[in-house]
């Protein structure tokens, strides 16, 4: 088991890692729209979901992975009426490659953050 760590998306805001590689599966944390500088984005949720997969991009590069290796993804969202805003997001930047997908409605997001998304990726 490997902590997989980049200066390239935010550091955690508590006390876990950006994500964890084991064996030749990497599993995320959650990615809130947070800059590698720890400043929030703000905006709406299609704005905020832009900087949710830069990061997740970042994490993965560190993990020797990618978006074309994402097996699945967990979004959340604090408002299910953003789902449409998100999924266009979403699908730009998994065009032609589709991984298994859950999306949920929570009652709130760290830093009432409007997206939070989490991904397994295949290392290769």
């Amino acid at each position: 088991m490997r902590t997989v760590s980049t200066n390239e998306a935010p550091a955690a805001i508590g006390p876990y890692s950006q994500g964890i590689l084991i064996n030749n599966l990497f599993y995320s944390s959650g990615q809130i729209p947070l800059t590698p500088e720890g400043q929030m984005v703000e905006g709406d949720a299609a704005e905020q979901a832009h900087q949710v997969f830069s990061n997740l991009k970042a994490v993965l590069k560190a993990a020797g992975a990618s978006l074309e290796t994402v097996v699945k993804a967990t979004v959340f969202l604090a408002d299910m009426e953003d789902f449409a805003s998100v999924n266009e997001v979403y699908s730009h930047y998994f065009a032609d490659h589709k991984p298994a997908r859950s999306c949920v409605e929570v009652s709130r997001l760290p830093k009432d953050a409007k997206v939070e998304i989490e991904v397994i990726a295949l290392v290769k």
